[in-house]
C-alpha cells in the first residue's frame, strides 16, 4: 500500500511574545475578578503614587519661588492635569479600550493597525494644545484673576510646557497601547521612573543646582517634558520590537477611517468628562480669587491634591478598562459589570481614607509647602480639607466607573454626571456667595456636594442600565 502525504504548508509559529499576550488576555477574561484587578492594578497605583510625588514636589519647589509662584501654579495647574488626564485618562483609556476589544474579540491585526492610529491621533492633539495655549493662554489667565506676578509666573510655565507636552502626549499613548494587550506592569515600571527621574530633574532646573542655570518656573515644566520625552522613546521602542505581540506588518496598509472613530467616539466623549472636570476647578479658581491671593493659593493647595486623587484612581481605573473592553469585546457583560464595581469600591476605601484622614489632620498636607506664619494660606487651605475630603470617595466612585464605561465604550452617562458636578458645583457656590455670609467656606461646600452628585448619578445609571443595548 502506497502511503501519500498531504503538503499542508509550513505550520505557523508562534512567539513568545504572542503567547504571553494571548495569556494575559485570557487572565482578563477568565481569571477571578478581585485577585486578577488587584494583581493588574497594584503596579499601577505605585506608579501613580511616585507621580503624585512629582506634583508634590513641583509645589514645594513654587513654593520656594515665592507665594505669588504658588498661586501662579495654581492657576495652570488645572491645565497642566487636563494634559495629563486627556493623554492618560480620556484619550489614552480609549486606546487602550479599542486595543483591548479588538483583542478580545480575536483581532490581533486590528490591535496593531489600531496602535499606529493612536499615535496620529496623540500627535495631532499636542499640536493643538501647544497652539492653543500659545494664542489663548495668558487670556485665560487674565481671566482667571490672581494678580499680576502669578499671571505672570503662570505664563512663563505654560510657555515650556505646552510646546514640549507632544513628549507627554506620546509617553501616555504609548503606554496605554501596552496596558490594552494586558500588561499592566511594563507601563508601571516605566512610568515610575520617568516620574522619579522628573523630581530632581524639575528641581535642577528651577532651582539651579550644579552647574545648572536657575530657571525659576520655567525651569519646572522643563524636567518634566525631558522625563517624559525619554519614556515616549523607550515606550515606542519597545511596542514597535513586536514585545507586546503585536505584528506590525501591513498595519500601515490597514488603517482606515473606522479606527479613527473606533478610538475618538470614546475618547471624545471622555475628553468633554475631562474638560467639564477641569472646567470645574477652573471655575472654582475664578470664584475663590476673588477672595485674594492667600485664598486662592490655599485652595490651590487643596485642589492639587484632589487632582493627585485622580493618578491614584487611575491606577485602578487602567486595568478596569482593560478588563472590561476585554469581557465587552467578548461578550460578557455580565462579567465586565462585576469588574466595574469591584474596582469602584476599591477605588471608594483608598480615596475616601486619604480624605477622612485630612479632613481630620489637613496640616499633614498642608505644612508641606507652608509654615505657621502664612496664616491665611493655612486657613484657606485647612477649611478646604474640613469641608470637601470628606467626599472623597463619591469622587474617586463616579472617577472609576468612568474607566470603566471607556472600556464598555459607553460614555454617555459619565459626561452626564460631570455635567451634573460642575452645575452643582459653580451655581450652588454662586448661590451660597451671594445669600449668605459663608465666604469662600461657602464655595467648598457646594465643591463637595458636587462630588456627592458627581459619584451618585453614574453609580444609579449604571446600577439602573447596567451597559443593556438599549442604553446609551
Amino acid at each position: 500500500m502506497t502511503q501519500t502525504s498531504v503538503n499542508r504548508g509550513p505550520v505557523p509559529t508562534i512567539s513568545k511574545a504572542d503567547q504571553l499576550r494571548a495569556a494575559r488576555t485570557q487572565a482578563l477574561l477568565h481569571a477571578p475578578i478581585g485577585p486578577t484587578l488587584a494583581k493588574l492594578a497594584a503596579p499601577n497605583v505605585l506608579a501613580m503614587f511616585v507621580q503624585s510625588a512629582q506634583s508634590i514636589a513641583e509645589a514645594y519647589y513654587a513654593s520656594q519661588l515665592g507665594v505669588a509662584a504658588l498661586a501662579g501654579l495654581a492657576l495652570v495647574f488645572p491645565l497642566v492635569m487636563m494634559t495629563q488626564m486627556l493623554s492618560a485618562g480620556a484619550i489614552g483609556g480609549a486606546i487602550s479600550a479599542s486595543i483591548a476589544r479588538a483583542l478580545g474579540g480575536g483581532r490581533s491585526d486590528r490591535a496593531a493597525s489600531l496602535t499606529l492610529t493612536a499615535w496620529i491621533i496623540a500627535a495631532g492633539f499636542a499640536c493643538l494644545m501647544a497652539v492653543s495655549m500659545a494664542v489663548f493662554g495668558r487670556t485665560i489667565f487674565n481671566g482667571l484673576g490672581g494678580g499680576q506676578d502669578a499671571i505672570a509666573a503662570a505664563a512663563t510655565y505654560s510657555a515650556v510646557f505646552f510646546p514640549g507636552c507632544i513628549s507627554i502626549w506620546l509617553c501616555n499613548c504609548s503606554l496605554s497601547i501596552i496596558r490594552g494587550t494586558g500588561d499592566m506592569q511594563m507601563p508601571s515600571v516605566l512610568l515610575l521612573v520617568v516620574a522619579a527621574v522628573s523630581i530632581p530633574l524639575a528641581g535642577a532646573f528651577a532651582m539651579g543646582w550644579g552647574p545648572l542655570p536657575a530657571l525659576g518656573m520655567a525651569g519646572l515644566p522643563l524636567g518634566l517634558i525631558v522625563a517624559y520625552g525619554s519614556g515616549a522613546l523607550i515606550a515606542i521602542g519597545y511596542i514597535l520590537s513586536g514585545r507586546t505581540g503585536l505584528d506590525f506588518a501591513g498595519a500601515l496598509r490597514r488603517i482606515d477611517f473606522g479606527m479613527f472613530r473606533d478610538i475618538l467616539a470614546v475618547g471624545s466623549m471622555a475628553a468633554i468628562n475631562t474638560v467639564l472636570t477641569v472646567l470645574t476647578t477652573i471655575m472654582m479658581v475664578g470664584i475663590i480669587g476673588q477672595f485674594g491671593e492667600a485664598a486662592l493659593a490655599g485652595y490651590g493647595l487643596g485642589a492639587r491634591l484632589e487632582f493627585l486623587m485622580i493618578p491614584v484612581i487611575f491606577g485602578i481605573g487602567a486595568a478596569m478598562t482593560a478588563m472590561v473592553g476585554a469581557n465587552i469585546g467578548a461578550g460578557n457583560r455580565a462579567r465586565a459589570l462585576r469588574v466595574a464595581w469591584t474596582g469602584s469600591l476599591a477605588a471608594a476605601v483608598i480615596v475616601g481614607g486619604i480624605g477622612a484622614t485630612l479632613a481630620l489632620y489637613p496640616d499633614l498636607w498642608l505644612m508641606i509647602f507652608l509654615d505657621r506664619t502664612d496664616a491665611g494660606v493655612l486657613a484657606a487651605g485647612r477649611s478646604y480639607f474640613h469641608i470637601v475630603a470628606p467626599f472623597y470617595a463619591f469622587f474617586a466612585i463616579g472617577l472609576a466607573l468612568y474607566f470603566a464605561c471607556q472600556g464598555a465604550g459607553r460614555m454617555f452617562w459619565p459626561v452626564a454626571s460631570s455635567l451634573s458636578r460642575i452645575i452643582v458645583a459653580v451655581l450652588g457656590a454662586i448661590l451660597i456667595h451671594k445669600t449668605t455670609s459663608l465666604g469662600v467656606q461657602g464655595v467648598y461646600a457646594a465643591i463637595g456636594a458636587a462630588m456627592l452628585v458627581y459619584g451618585g448619578v453614574i453609580a444609579i445609571a449604571l446600577h439602573l442600565t447596567g451597559w443593556k443595548e438599549s442604553s446609551r
